[in-house]
């Protein structure tokens, strides 16, 4: 048996079936003053309370109101409820909820519907009334809403890997001709029975050995003719989903059924499912300002071993640090994810020493639950030399932990210091220094002088139309020191910063563009010292909210994909973003 593994938050489900009961009565009307008689084959969701896409499936049959058993249903059956009630699609299957006190007959069991009907009626089953269930076995579904979290564009996914395969693997999974082994799908519902245990809910799948041998994980070998696989509430409808795509290597993947997909796939070894399924996370990943879903998707990754998975958490953490920080999953991150982020060079902050706070809070909010050493551990991957100088003096009275750290402290002070005050000729001939060592990178440092943001909202129209958009502030500049180091502060480089949005505007700046929009980040003189090198960054902060994007400058320029959302590492609604111009000199 396949014991559940519980490792995925229930918060990204939470975010998935965002309820939308406002927009839905805006949609339909009032509907104290239109319902009308039900008619023959017309379905209802009941029970959902304010969420009305959510409830007990009811169909109206012979003049009454009736229930549908959950024998055999999944997301097709689903599909077709929420379309007959004009709702965009399905987020789920609900097995053993209660929805309230439930009277009359029950009108539908063994159903079966390929997912393209019209109405719940068209699917096939054996006959009205015609059930061995009870009333505990009403199902219920959760419908898809038109306010959704997420962009309708990306809600359904389709994977496709079947190259030369026959589309007969699909025929030959739904008929279950020749099947010779079995799959008991379990998961406990909500209902308790009268000894105290959890009612379980069961759906048998027929497969073929000779199929699923691919995947010794299955033990679908000789002598062994079945297997139970336990699976959360949610995730039971889409096992069907998950079995069938070993057969025809294609599927349609919605949201609602991507973790669930990739924990199957996990763990029975699909490992081209588990990549696919993997990538479509980052799509969600902004859509919970409380941190809980990234920093439970991050050990999901772990868990499972999805290294692109755990890649992408890691990087849209360390570009939203800060708003990870005041986030209420702050204080619960691991020591092992807190310290992953410090490693990086991507981690954008206002400066190092909010870094070092930030590192400090956290692990004194821990109190005696971090030990000394991985405390020490911690504040050893804070790069001193990048502290801005002026807050390195006060450093020892405003650190709330340099007494119990005393000569860490001490040692990396003094390295800050050689690096301010000495030049590059002089800090090459201390073996120490290195210019590969991380303590003399920058990561991305957002406060002046080294940021300035351009709020310009960018949009096709504004290519095929200059003079509409002329007062639109597109340029600026930014007056920095040529390098971090406080020997260079009155050694100072001016940078013209620029959003370019057409030929003609690129055209008065002396430059022939591919694209558009275009950002521009260029030297108005160019740099005297060569042991200098600018790596900038161009961020994309989505709707004053999150960095959905960071680009490196190519020749000072940073190209913008025109279909933005699709070149985006992380989607922005509308493209609604702003443009931070980062200035990062280091030393090489």
């Amino acid at each position: 048996m396949l014991a559940h593994r519980n490792v995925f938050s229930l918060w990204l489900l939470m975010l998935l079936y965002v309820s939308g009961s406002a927009l839905r009565l805006s949609m339909f009307g009032d509907e104290s003053r239109r319902n009308p008689a039900p008619r023959e084959g017309d379905v209802r969701l009941f029970g959902g309370g304010v969420t009305v896409s959510e409830g007990r499936v009811e169909i109206y049959h012979n003049g009454k109101w009736g229930t549908v058993c959950d024998d055999g249903w999944d997301m097709a059956e689903a599909q077709v409820v929420c379309r007959q009630l004009h709702f965009p699609g399905a987020n789920a299957v609900v097995f053993g909820k209660n929805y309230g006190k439930v009277s009359g007959p029950i009108w539908l069991d063994d159903l079966s519907c390929k997912g393209t009907e019209s109405y719940l009626s068209k699917c096939a089953f054996t006959s009205w009334g015609a059930t061995d269930c009870s009333h505990k076995e009403d199902v219920g579904v959760i419908c898809e809403t038109s306010n959704s979290n997420l962009t309708k564009s990306d809600s359904l996914h389709s994977l496709d890997h079947s190259i030369s395969l026959s589309d007969e693997r699909g025929q030959i999974f739904d008929s279950s001709n020749g099947c010779d082994f079995l799959i008991l799908v379990q998961s406990a519902s909500e209902n308790v029975q009268d000894d105290g245990t959890q009612e379980v809910v069961e759906t048998p799948i027929c497969a073929h050995k000779h199929i699923l041998s691919q995947f010794p994980l299955f033990n679908a070998s000789e002598g062994i003719n079945n297997i139970t696989v336990n699976v959360s509430q949610s995730c039971q409808p889409h096992v069907t989903t998950f079995i069938r795509y070993i057969y025809t290597r294609k599927a349609d993947i919605a949201f609602s059924s991507v973790q669930c997909l990739h924990w199957l796939a996990y763990t029975f070894g699909v490992e081209e499912l588990m990549e696919d399924t993997g990538r479509l996370f980052s799509k969600i990943l902004p859509e919970d300002a409380s941190f809980k879903t990234q920093v439970s998707l991050y050990e999901y990754a772990v868990e499972t071993r999805d290294f692109v998975l755990e890649e992408n958490c890691l990087q849209y953490l360390a570009w939203n640090y800060q708003n990870l920080t005041m986030s209420p999953a702050w204080t619960h991150i691991s020591i092992q994810l807190l310290g992953f982020l410090l490693l990086r060079s991507d981690l954008v902050v206002p400066d190092e020493y909010v870094l070092l706070q930030t590192v400090e809070s956290w692990i004194k909010e821990k109190g005696n639950s971090t030990p000394l050493d991985t405390q020490h551990d911690l504040l050893s991957r804070i790069r001193f030399p990048m502290i801005p100088a002026e807050a390195l003096y006060d450093l020892e009275f405003n650190s709330s932990l340099y007494s119990s750290h005393k000569n860490l402290y001490q040692e990396n002070l003094l390295e800050a210091y050689q690096f301010n005050m000495l030049l590059f000729s002089n800090l090459k001939s201390n073996p120490k220094f290195s210019t590969d060592n991380d303590h003399y990178q920058t990561r991305i440092y957002t406060a002046k002088p080294w940021s300035t943001v351009i709020t310009a909202a960018i949009t096709p129209l504004m290519t095929r139309n200059y003079n509409q958009y002329r007062q639109i502030q597109t340029q600026t500049q930014l007056d920095v020191p040529i390098h971090n180091s406080l020997i260079f502060k009155n050694n100072r480089i001016r940078w013209g910063v620029n959003i370019l949005r057409n030929q003609q505007e690129c055209s008065n700046q002396g430059l022939r563009c591919s694209s558009f929009p275009v950002a521009r980040l260029y030297p108005q003189e160019r740099p005297q010292n060569q042991h200098i090198l600018f790596r900038n960054r161009l961020l994309l902060m989505c709707q004053g909210k999150y960095i959905c994007q960071i680009q490196d400058f190519k020749d000072n320029l940073a190209y913008i994909s025109v279909n933005v959302t699709q070149g985006l590492t992380f989607p922005c609604p509308d493209d609604q973003f702003s443009y931070h111009f980062v200035v990062r000199p280091g030393y090489v």
